[in-house]
C-alpha cells in the first residue's frame, strides 16, 4: 500500500525521501555503531538481552529493534529478534561484504552534506578531503574498503585484461581491494597502489589483512603531479577518483596513463556515471549517478562524468575505447575501458 501510494502520487513522496529516509538512516547507523547487530550474531535475543549486551537503554533499544524489524533489517520469532540474510551479509563487522565501516564514515559525510544549501547558492566546492584529521582519514579508508569489496570482485571477473598482464598501477584506491581481487584472478599480476601519503597508515593496516604483500605494494604520491613513467604497466586502474578532477586534469591524466601503458595495455576508469542529458534521467541505474554528481561537486572539483566525457579523454590520448560495462554490484557505476594500440 505504501508503494502504491507513492506510485500514484497519493502520498507525499518528498516526505518519504526526506523525513523517513534520513531518520531511518540514522537508526541504522546508530544501531551498527552500538553493536545491536553484533549482539544477535550467534542467536536470537530479546530486546532486554540486546540492551544488556550493548550497554544501551532498554526502552530505546526496543524501539530501535522494532524500527529495524519493520524495515526488513531483522527477523522476529518466539519473542526473539534475530538477524536475517540482509543484516548477516552487510552488518556484521567480519562479514566479507560488511558495510559497517562505511556507515561509520557516513557520520562525517553527513556533516559535509549540510553544505548543499551553500553549494546551491555559490557553486563552490569545499575539497573536504583536505580537512580530514588523522582519525577521519582512518575512518575514510575503512569506509572505502567496505564500499569496494563487492565491485572489486565483479571488476576482477568482468574486466578483460591482457592475457599475460604482469604489472598493474592502481591509482587512489589505497585499501588495495581492487588490486587484491585482480591479482587473485590473474596469477602473474603484481600491483602498485599509488596513494596520498596521509592515507597510507590506515591503508597499510587494511591491506595487511589480505596477506598479499608479495604482490600488492603501496607507493606514496599524488597522481596529479607524479611521473607514471613510459611503457611500464599492462593495466592502469583509476577507480572512484576521476570525479575529484576537472576536465583539464582528467585529460592530462589520460595522457600520462597512455604513456605509462605498454602496447596492448588497458586503461580502466571505474566510477559513478553522470547522465548525458535530462532525457536519460529516468533510465535504470541513473539515480545514484545523478545524486553523486551533486555530492562530488560539493566535496571535490567536478562531480561525476558521463560516458562521452570519459571516452573523449581516452581517445584524445590515443587509446581505443571499449564498450562500457555497467556494474551489477554498484548500481549507477560502470567500467569505461580503453586499450593502447600495439
Amino acid at each position: 500500500m505504501e508503494w502504491l501510494a507513492l506510485k500514484f502520487n497519493l502520498g507525499p513522496k518528498p516526505l518519504a525521501d526526506t523525513q523517513i529516509a534520513f531518520q531511518f538512516a540514522r537508526i541504522v547507523m546508530a544501531s551498527a555503531r552500538a553493536g545491536l547487530f553484533e549482539a544477535l550474531r550467534d542467536s536470537g535475543r530479546t530486546a532486554e538481552e540486546v540492551s544488556r549486551l550493548c550497554g544501551t537503554h532498554p526502552v530505546a533499544t526496543s524501539k530501535m529493534l522494532d524500527a529495524l524489524l519493520a524495515n526488513d533489517y531483522l527477523g522476529f520469532r518466539r519473542g526473539h529478534y534475530e538477524l536475517n540474510r540482509l543484516s548477516r551479509k552487510w552488518l556484521l563487522s567480519d562479514s566479507p561484504s560488511t558495510v559497517v565501516h562505511k556507515l561509520d564514515f557516513q557520520e562525517i559525510e553527513w556533516r559535509w552534506t549540510e553544505e548543499f544549501d551553500r553549494l546551491l547558492r555559490d557553486g563552490t566546492p569545499r575539497n573536504m578531503h583536505e580537512t580530514l584529521t588523522g582519525n577521519e582519514w582512518r575512518r575514510y579508508q575503512w569506509g572505502m574498503r567496505d564500499f569496494s569489496t563487492a565491485p572489486a570482485r565483479e571488476l576482477a571477473w568482468r574486466a578483460r585484461l591482457p592475457r599475460h598482464a604482469r604489472t598493474l598501477l592502481d591509482v587512489g584506491r589505497s585499501h588495495g581491494f581492487y588490486s587484491v581481487a585482480l591479482c587473485r584472478r590473474y596469477p602473474e599480476l603484481k600491483a602498485t597502489v599509488l596513494e596520498l601519503p596521509e592515507a597510507l597508515p590506515a591503508a597499510a593496516e587494511i591491506l595487511a589483512r589480505e596477506n598479499m604483500a608479495d604482490r600488492v605494494a603501496h607507493m606514496a604520491g599524488n597522481v596529479v603531479n607524479a611521473d607514471l613513467g613510459t611503457a611500464v604497466y599492462d593495466v592502469v586502474l583509476i577507480a572512484n577518483l576521476v570525479h575529484h578532477f576537472d576536465e583539464e586534469q582528467n585529460n592530462q591524466l589520460a595522457s600520462k596513463v597512455a604513456r605509462a601503458l605498454r602496447p596492448g595495455g588497458i586503461y580502466i576508469v571505474l566510477d559513478a556515471i553522470r547522465i548525458s542529458s535530462p532525457a536519460e534521467a529516468h533510465r535504470p541505474g541513473n539515480r545514484l549517478g545523478a545524486v553523486l554528481d551533486v555530492y562530488f561537486a560539493l566535496t571535490s572539483r567536478a562531480g561525476t562524468w558521463s560516458f562521452p566525457a570519459i571516452q573523449d579523454w581516452q581517445q584524445a590520448a590515443g587509446l581505443v575505447t571499449r564498450r562500457p560495462i555497467w556494474l551489477r554490484t554498484m548500481p549507477g557505476a560502470a567500467m569505461v575501458s580503453a586499450t593502447k594500440p600495439r
